[in-house]
């Protein structure tokens, strides 16, 4: 359920240039473009080139979703016990915490 759910949000977000994963454990890649594939932050990014990233987790933390972060990817891992419920709910915090993400796209 997880992979299909992901794919969904992948749909609406332009932020968002690959999901991939198996089973209960997956990554969220973010770009700036999805044609180039530019990452939303450098590789090791800090300070303000780190801001975009940054800015997605704390959208992630305000709705209490505290999110993995690796350099430009979220990782989606929900323990296997998980509800399908709150496993909904989960994903419907990050699908609203990418519009900030969104936000640094620069691609067309």
């Amino acid at each position: 359920m997880v992979g299909p759910e992901l794919s969904k949000i992948a749909e609406r977000h332009p932020s968002v240039g690959e999901v991939r994963g198996l089973g209960m454990f997956w990554a969220v890649e973010l770009v700036k473009d999805r044609e180039t594939r530019e990452p939303l932050v450098p590789y090791n990014a800090a300070g303000d080139a780190a801001a975009p990233m940054n800015a997605f987790a704390g959208a992630c933390k305000q709705r209490d979703l505290w999110p993995m972060t690796h350099f430009n990817r979220t990782h989606v891992v929900p323990p296997c016990t998980i509800t399908e419920e709150d496993l909904r709910e989960g994903l419907a915090m990050l699908d609203e915490a990418l519009e900030t993400a969104d936000t640094y796209y620069t691609g067309s």
